[in-house]
Parts: structure tokens; sequence; C-alpha cells
């Protein structure tokens, strides 16, 4: 066949490459370009591989065109509901192979920048010190999804990408293969979707047991359970109903405020009268788990993740309360002053000092050690003294530290990082 009959059809979005200077006439797990650079990754059920532009690193899956077609109209489609799933750069179809062909079709996404595949946080035979947050952070995912009427259809520790985020770690879906998006999921949808995931987290960590020599009564195979469990329990607190009396109104904002701790957003507010208007019930409809993050990037313009805003946000509010700012006018001239003189100073600095690493999340691990050691002086501290020390002892609490995934091809990338596509 001909070069100009294996023209491929390239579908991309603005901001992302064309990617027409890669050689789609061939399987990509022959390609011998420059743009090829290696990545954390881990099993694959379909070839997969990373390449480098100027606008970031991208992941691309080869897999049938009906696959990769669906998988992209699924990433697509949940864009506007969650930030904690892969952004679709692109989709290729190769009109000259059959469509059942695993070559006939690829999807293409953005890395994620400086995240990970589980298999780096497991301590032994499981997650130790860090089990909880895995848990928080997997049942949250599965919420949010389950939220926007996504059902997943094979959830599981590798079809996710782990970052972390201030003290917590942050999931990112990254497979949506099997997905099906609904208005509404039903209780049945959702039990079902909790059933393949601990029947898949049970295998994986089944998997990680037996690679660490121990037996499968040493694997931590509760593990998908636990994550059903705390769904179970988040679930119940975003969804559940509340009747408040006259004069308990108070409780209506106590309920914002809980989901919001939570960091889910509130869409809409549906007060109900009952037992003859003498009491109102309360249904509240979440939107996406990005309160905090929203409010930052209203505020001063910082686009961080969930959990790095709640930090980043309570700096902010330090320094209000530390120069008296109370107005509304001085909280907004306030922040964008804390930004230029507090936050961006610091963030360059590490950047400068830490080229490798997610400079937000060192700022995060940098006011927590700052925290520490005030309260060990007893004191109040400096930014100039309390990053003196953190620096001069090595930078203790800094997260991803290993993550050092430089460019080996002196590429420029900027911008997000690709996907580690673990599971995909």
């Amino acid at each position: 066949m001909s070069t100009a009959a294996r023209t491929p059809h390239i579908l991309t979005r603005s901001g992302d490459p064309d990617f027409v200077d890669l050689d789609w006439s061939i399987p990509i797990s022959d390609w011998e370009s420059d743009r090829l650079v290696d990545m954390p990754s881990g099993i694959h059920r379909h070839p997969v591989v990373f390449v480098a532009y100027r606008e970031g690193v991208y992941a691309i899956k080869e897999l049938p065109v009906d696959l990769a077609a669906h998988e992209y109209e699924m990433l697509r489609s949940m864009e506007d509901e969650t930030r904690h799933m892969a952004r679709a750069a692109g989709l290729v179809t190769r009109p000259w192979l059959s469509d059942d062909v695993e070559a006939s079709g690829a999807v293409i996404t953005r890395y994620v920048r400086h995240a990970f595949p589980y298999r780096e946080l497991v301590t032994g035979t499981g997650f130790g010190e860090r089990r909880d947050a895995l848990l928080d952070a997997f049942a949250g995912l599965l919420v949010e999804l389950h939220l926007g009427g996504f059902y997943w259809g094979d959830c599981s520790l590798s079809n996710i990408l782990y970052r972390w985020d201030a003290s917590s770690i942050n999931a990112i879906m990254i497979d949506a293969e099997t997905s099906r998006i609904y208005d509404q999921l039903s209780r049945g949808q959702r039990a079902e979707d909790l059933a393949i995931m601990e029947m898949n987290v049970a295998g994986e960590m089944a998997d990680v047991a037996l690679e660490h020599g121990a037996s499968l009564d040493d694997a931590d195979l509760d593990l998908g359970s636990d994550i059903s469990a705390r769904y179970a329990s988040l679930w119940s607190e975003l969804t559940k109903s509340l009747i408040v009396t006259a004069g308990d109104h108070f409780r209506i904002r106590q309920r914002i405020d809980r989901l919001h701790g939570l960091g889910f957003a509130v869409e809409d507010i549906d007060l109900i009268p009952v037992d003859d208007g003498t009491n109102v019930k309360i249904k509240v409809t979440v939107g996406g788990r990005q309160y905090h993050s929203e409010q930052l990037r209203q505020i001063t313009g910082i686009d961080v993740s969930e959990n790095q805003a709640r930090t980043i946000l309570s700096d902010l509010t330090y320094h209000e309360a530390k120069f008296g700012v109370t107005s509304e006018t001085g909280k907004a001239v306030g922040a964008m002053r804390w930004r230029s003189t507090v936050f961006e100073p610091l963030v360059l600095r590490i950047s400068e000092l830490l080229p490798a690493i997610d400079a937000y999340q060192a700022y995060c691990d940098y006011l927590e050690f700052r925290l520490v050691m005030a309260t060990e002086r007893e004191r109040d501290v400096s930014n100039e003294e309390a990053f003196s020390v953190w620096e001069a002892n090595g930078f203790p609490g800094l997260k991803g530290a290993s993550d050092d995934h430089a460019d080996e091809d002196g590429d420029a990338v900027e911008g997000d990082a690709a996907l580690a596509a673990d599971g995909t």
C-alpha cells in the first residue's frame, strides 16, 4: 500500500499539537521518533508511548478505533464535571485498517504533571501509613464520578494516577474504555461499580504481596472493601437530606460549610416545606470536588489542586490577619500583594532550588514546616527565617522528591507533563 493511502485521520484540540510529524503509517510500538520519552508506567492492556512537545508530554494509547473513539468521548464529556480525570487531547484513526485491529485507532491524553502509579506508594505488602490517604483519595474520586453520572466499569488501582496534594493524595482517573455516562446512576449501578473495584483491587494487592515474596495471608485484601466503606460514608454525607425547624436555619449554613470542608462545591439548595410548613427539608445538589481550588483561583488567579488550594488559602488568611486586613476592598488588594510579595517569590525560589519538583506542592510542604517551627519556638516565624532553616536542613517533609522525570532528550516540556498510563 502506498504512503499516500496511509494517511491517518487526526482530531486534535486547540492548544495541543497536531501530531502530524509522527509516523502513523506504522504501529506506535515500532516508532523511533526523537519525540519519544520514558515516563513512569505500569502494565498496559494496549500499546502506550509518551511523546514530548513544546506544549507538554502526551500519552498515546493504541487500541481498536471504536474503543478509542468511545474513550475520547467519555473523557471529553466529563471535563466540566471534574478535574480528576485525564484530559483528552486527540483521537487518531487509521482508515486503511479494519476497525477491529488493535492499531486501527489511538487516543491521546495530556500527561498529568508530577503524577505517579500506585506502586510508588506501596510499602512492603501494602500502603503503610499512606493507606488512609489512599482510601480518602480513591473513595473521593469514585463519589465525584458517580455524582456526575459516570459509571466506570473497570475501576482499579492501576487505572488511577496519584499525585501529592498538600498533606493528602490526589487520585486521577485515566482509563475510560469501559465507562458509560447517565443522567444519574442507580443504586444498583453504583453497587456494581464498587463490586468490580473491590475484585480488581484485591487482585492487585495479591500481586503486590506475591512480588514481595509474601503469602496471600499477608496481602491487604480488605483494601477494596475499606474503600467501599469510606465511599458509603462520604456518599451519605453528600446526599442526605436535613430537616430544620424554625429558628434553626443556622444549620443550613453548617451543612454547606461541612460540604465545602469536604472539598465539594454546592450548586443548588432546595428548601422544601414539610410538616404543614413548620419545618423545612434541605436537599443540596453537590458539584465537583474543587471548592477551594475555585475559590483560590477567583481570589488570586492561582490554579492548583483542591487540598493545595485549601492549604494556600490558609496562608493567605494568616497574612490577612497578620496585617489587619478586614474590608472586602482591603482583602482584594491584600490578596494581590500577598501573591506578588510572598507567594510568587517563594515559588520561584523553590523552582530554582528544586526544578524537578512540583513547586506548589513544595510550597505547601514548606508551610507545614513553618507551622511546626513556629509551634516549637512558641512565636511567629518569618518566611525568610523559616525557609532558610528548611533549606539548610535539606527540605524536611518535601513530598514527591523521587519524581525526578527530566526530559532526557532536552526537549522543552512546558505546562502539564503527561499521563503515566498505568493500566491503560
